[in-house]
């Protein structure tokens, strides 16, 4: 091995754990909601997912920004 190659070599390596230390952007977390309502608009619903989103914010939990909801409802 040449000198040149040997010093890339290991000027390369010595970058690597700098590189892993870096920053990594917050994951998007995916939760589905699954309500027995005939649609959105049911005040009841919409209380209990109220408190749901409170529940959320309170434990650190940001929609949009770390964790997105997907909803969908079930006629009974």
């Amino acid at each position: 091995m040449r000198r040149r190659e040997f010093v890339t070599l290991v000027g390369g390596a010595a970058a690597l754990p700098l590189a892993a230390l870096a920053q990594q952007g917050e994951r998007m977390r995916h939760i589905g909601l699954l309500l027995p309502a005939r649609s959105a608009d049911d005040p009841e619903f919409q209380t209990r997912i109220g408190a749901f989103l409170q529940g959320l914010a309170l434990s650190g939990w940001t929609v949009g920004r770390n964790v997105q909801l997907e909803y969908r409802w079930a006629e009974v």
